[in-house]
Order: structure tokens, then C-alpha cells, then sequence
């Protein structure tokens, strides 16, 4: 998986030299590429990602200026600008919420910047490509994975712990999930677990301390929440019946589903 992670950011960059006809002389003297991530630098994921990018620009000999927003919209635009105006020869960059970016891609390409999206997408905002996964499948599948196999029925309920409310890879997972629990009378929850670590343990272990005799199963949305629920679960003294994860990318938050027996 790791692999596969740090793979997909080298392609994110060769998609863009291969396909885009004036990215090759956009800047001939010296192509300076710029990857920019809504997500914390401490999120495992985005290292990895980070990683793949760092290696293209080793292989390649380009230079690649990369930075981390933490899901701080004005600053995520800030650099967006920043690297408008500094002549980038192409933007690859995750979305931290629907629509946030519509603007300054748009400026983007006024300037013959071409733009890929990574991870999470938002057709509407008119980016030139996309390279990763669908989210509204990736959460269906969750959920159906749930059902199948009979760890939730109508009724039951489930928790969605997740670092940001309203981030698109949020509003995209919980969408396929609720195309699968809706029909089915099955209920969650969307609760906010912050970019902070500490502060993540303990609003779930809050949370669950509150809940665990209502929680049916337990879905996380991000790989911090994901990686967390060990610890958790710890904290709060709740043995899993079952030590099975899904929503993550990581050796610590593996891509497996995760439920809780009450």
C-alpha cells in the first residue's frame, strides 16, 4: 500500500508532463512544479505522498515546491496564488472543501497553468485532471461491506468519526454511505475529531464513552481518526470484538473495515 501511495504521486506528476502538451515549454529554462496539500503534515498518508513527489523531482532533475495547509482554506488559495505568480509550470493539489478552489484554478489556467487534482475530486471546479479514487464508491463499498456480512441492519447505528466536517473526502464518503444505510433505515452520526492528535483521542474517546451502548459499528473517515481508535478504545476500556479497520492507508490504519460489538 505504501507503494502504491508514493507510486500514484509520481504518476499525479508524469501525467502532467506526458499529457499536457505546454507543460514541457511552459518554463524551459527551469520547470518549477508546485504540490500543494490541504491536508497536516503529520497525517501518515500525506507523507507518502509527499514522498512520491520528492522522488520525481529527484529522478527528474525538476523542481518540485511542495507545502501543507492543514485544512486552512485562505492559506491553501494563498499558495495557489503564490504559485501563479511565481510562473509554476503546473499545480497538483488536493481539494480541503467543495468548490474552495474553483477561483484560483480558474487563474491558474488563465495563466496557462494546467492543474491536477489528487485524492479527493471536484469535477465542478474545472481542474485539467484527476488522479485517485472515487470516494462516493469508496464509501458505499464500506457501508455494503457492513451489510453483507451482518454487522448492521435496520435499526443499528453508526458512527463516523472524521478530522474535518465538510471536507470533500468527507461529504463524498458519507454520501456513498448513506446511499446504502438510508434505504435500509440505518442511522449515523458525522462527528468532528479535529487535525490534532491529542485532541483527537479525546473527543473519541468523549464520544464513545457517551455512546458505546447505542454504537453498532464505527466507520472512520480520515486516517488520523482511523489510526487513532486503538487508542481509543483503550482509553475508554471497550474490547473490539472483532479488530477490523477500515478508512485508512497506512501500516497503522490499514484499508479493512472496522465494527464494534456492544
Amino acid at each position: 500500500m505504501l507503494k502504491k501511495l508514493v507510486k500514484l504521486s509520481v504518476a499525479v506528476l508524469l501525467i502532467l508532463v506526458f499529457t499536457v502538451p505546454q507543460v514541457a515549454s511552459a518554463q524551459d529554462d527551469d520547470p518549477v512544479f508546485y504540490w500543494i496539500s490541504h491536508g497536516a503534515p503529520a497525517d501518515p498518508v500525506w507523507t507518502y505522498f509527499l514522498q512520491g513527489a520528492e522522488q520525481w523531482g529527484e529522478d527528474t532533475g525538476y523542481t518540485v515546491n511542495t507545502s501543507f495547509h492543514s485544512n486552512d482554506v485562505p492559506s491553501h488559495q494563498e499558495a495557489f496564488r503564490a504559485a501563479i505568480a511565481a510562473g509554476a509550470t503546473a499545480i497538483v493539489s488536493s481539494t480541503p472543501d467543495p468548490g474552495t478552489l474553483n477561483e484560483v484554478i480558474a487563474e491558474a489556467q488563465a495563466e496557462g497553468i494546467p492543474v491536477v487534482l489528487i485524492n479527493t475530486d471536484d469535477p465542478p471546479s474545472g481542474r485539467d485532471a484527476y488522479v485517485g479514487g472515487d470516494n462516493v464508491v469508496i464509501g458505499a463499498r464500506w457501508a455494503q461491506y457492513l451489510v453483507d456480512n451482518g454487522f448492521v441492519e435496520s435499526g443499528d447505528f453508526v458512527w463516523l468519526p472524521v478530522e474535518v466536517p465538510g471536507a470533500t473526502y468527507q461529504v463524498l464518503e458519507t454520501e456513498g454511505i448513506a446511499s446504502v444505510f438510508d434505504p435500509l433505515g440505518i442511522e449515523y452520526e458525522v462527528t468532528e475529531a479535529t487535525l490534532d492528535q491529542a485532541e483527537i483521542i479525546t473527543r473519541m474517546s468523549d464520544y464513545l464513552l457517551a455512546n458505546q451502548g447505542e454504537i453498532d459499528a464505527i466507520i472512520g473517515l480520515g486516517d488520523l481518526v482511523t489510526g487513532s481508535i486503538a487508542r481509543v478504545f483503550d482509553q475508554v476500556g471497550v474490547a473490539l470484538a472483532t479488530s477490523r479497520w477500515w478508512a485508512g492507508a497506512t501500516p497503522q490504519t490499514p484499508r479493512r473495515p472496522c465494527w464494534m460489538a456492544t
